[in-house]
C-alpha cells in the first residue's frame, strides 16, 4: 500500500506546510506507485488436476509473485534455447551419438525444482539436460557435455543421457530401469532419516514395464517417500500412448498407491501438484504423478518425426498450449511484467546461451589419463580396454 501521505490531497498536504506545487508533483509520483506492479498474484489454475484414490488434492487457488513468476519464465526460455542449440549442433555433427531434446516439457522440470528441498533427489530417464540444468549446472556444463569436452557435467564422459550431480542420479539410457533406482533411493532416504523425498521420473513409453510395477509394490509395502513421476510426452519413441497402453490413465496405474493427473503445460500446476505429492510421501508413503506433456521434436535426433504425427499437430499445442506462452501471459495478464520487459528477457537468454555455446565448443577434450579415473574407489585402473580388444590404458 502507498504511505498514508501520499493518500491525502494537494491542499490538504499544503495546509500541512508544503508548497502546493511540491505536493502536486508528490501526489503524481503516487499515483505511478500506486499502481505499480503487484507484488504478488492470485492464479484460478484450471483443469489443472484430476486425482485417484485422494480425497483431496492441490489447490486450484495458488499465489505468485512477479520474481518467481520472471525465473520461471527465464529459466523456461533458457532450457528451450539451450535444445534449440544443441539440435543445430547435431545437425551440424559437432555432437555424435543419441540425443533426446526436452524442448515443450520445460515446465515439468521448472516447476518441480522449484520446490524442492535440500534433501530431495531426482532420478530420470535420457531426455535429461533440462533437468541437469535446473538443477544446477550452467548451458555451458550441459553444452559441454554433449560435445565431450571436459567441462561437461560429467567431464565429458556422459554424453546426452549420463549427467549426474548432487542428488541428482541421472541420466539413464535403459527404459525405466531408473524407476527401482529411484524407489531405491527413497529407501536410503528413509533409513538415513532425511526429510526428502525421491522424485523417480519415466515416460509414458516405460510405463508398462514390469520392472516400475515391481518398484510400486515394493514402495507401497515399506511406505518409502518416493515420487513417481510419468512424463506422459504423448510418444513412446514413434507409437502414441493409445497404440501402447490398455489405460493411458497413468496416474491410476499404481492401483493401491494414489495418483495425481497434472496439466505438465503449467508451470504452477506442476509447482503446486509437487508441493502436495512431496509431503504426502513424507509422511503416507509413494504416490504417482502423471505430469501430461508434450514434445516438439522428435524421439531423438535420429526420429524423422514425420511417420506418426503431422507438423499440424505439433503447431496445434505450440499455438494453444505451449507452457513458456502460458507463464508469459500469467505476467502480461496480471499487469506484473510488460511485453517489452519479457523481450528483454528473451534478448538476454538468447544472448547468454550463445556465449556459453561457444565456451563449451572451445572446452578441451578430457586428457587420455581419464580413461582410467573414476572406475574404481581407492586404487588405481589397469588394463582398461579401449576401442579395441587390443588398446589397454592404465592410469
Amino acid at each position: 500500500a502507498a504511505p498514508a501521505h501520499f493518500t491525502r490531497s494537494p491542499h490538504q498536504m499544503h495546509r500541512l506546510g508544503l508548497p502546493l506545487r511540491q505536493a502536486s508533483q508528490l501526489l503524481a509520483q503516487t499515483a505511478r506507485f500506486s499502481t505499480a506492479t503487484p507484488a504478488r498474484e492470485t492464479f484460478q489454475l484450471k483443469d489443472a488436476y484430476k486425482l485417484h484414490k485422494l480425497e483431496s488434492g492441490p489447490s486450484s487457488e495458488v499465489e505468485a509473485s512477479r520474481d518467481e513468476l520472471l525465473q520461471y519464465f527465464k529459466t523456461m526460455t533458457t532450457v528451450r534455447r539451450m535444445e534449440t542449440a544443441a539440435g543445430e549442433a547435431y545437425r551440424a555433427k559437432l555432437i555424435r551419438g543419441f540425443l533426446h531434446l526436452y524442448s515443450g516439457q520445460e515446465a515439468v522440470c521448472v516447476g518441480m525444482q522449484s520446490v524442492f528441498n535440500e534433501y530431495d533427489s531426482v532420478i530420470t530417464a535420457y531426455r535429461c539436460h533440462g533437468w541437469a540444468h535446473v538443477l544446477g549446472y550452467s548451458v555451458k556444463e550441459v553444452l559441454a557435455e554433449l560435445f565431450g569436452r571436459v567441462d561437461g557435467c560429467s567431464m565429458g564422459k556422459g554424453g546426452s543421457m549420463h549427467m549426474y550431480g548432487k542428488r541428482f542420479y541421472g541420466g539413464n539410457g535403459i527404459v525405466g530401469a531408473q524407476v527401482p533406482v529411484g524407489a531405491g533411493i527413497a529407501l536410503a532416504q528413509k533409513t538415513l532419516g532425511e526429510k526428502g523425498a525421491c522424485f523417480s521420473l519415466y515416460g509414458d513409453g516405460a510405463a508398462n514395464q514390469g520392472q516400475v510395477f515391481e518398484a510400486f509394490n515394493i514402495a507401497q509395502l515399506w511406505k518409502l517417500p518416493c515420487v513417481f513421476v510419468c512424463e506422459n510426452n504423448k510418444y513412446g519413441m514413434g507409437t502414441s500412448a493409445e497404440r501402447s497402453s490398455a489405460s493411458v490413465n497413468y496416474y491410476t496405474r499404481g492401483d493401491y498407491i494414489p495418483g495425481i493427473w497434472v496439466n505438465g503445460m503449467d508451470v504452477l500446476a506442476v509447482r503446486e501438484a509437487t508441493r502436495f505429492a512431496r509431503d504426502y510421501a513424507l509422511e503416507k508413503g509413494p504416490i504417482v504423478m502423471e505430469m501430461e506433456t508434450y514434445r516438439y521434436h522428435g524421439h531423438s535426433m535420429s526420429d524423422p518425426d514425420n511417420t506418426y504425427r503431422t507438423r499440424d499437430d505439433i503447431k496445434k499445442v505450440r499455438d494453444t498450449l505451449d507452457c513458456i506462452t502460458r507463464v508469459r501471459q500469467y505476467l502480461l495478464d496480471s499487469g506484473m511484467a510488460t511485453e517489452d520487459e519479457l523481450k528483454k528477457v528473451e534478448k538476454d537468454v538468447r544472448a547468454d546461451v550463445t556465449k556459453q555455446l561457444k565456451q563449451a565448443q572451445d572446452s578441451p577434450a578430457p586428457p587420455e589419463e581419464a580413461l582410467c579415473q573414476h572406475i574404481l574407489a581407492n586404487e588405481k585402473a589397469k588394463n582398461v580396454r579401449g576401442c579395441d580388444m587390443h588398446t589397454l590404458y592404465s592410469e
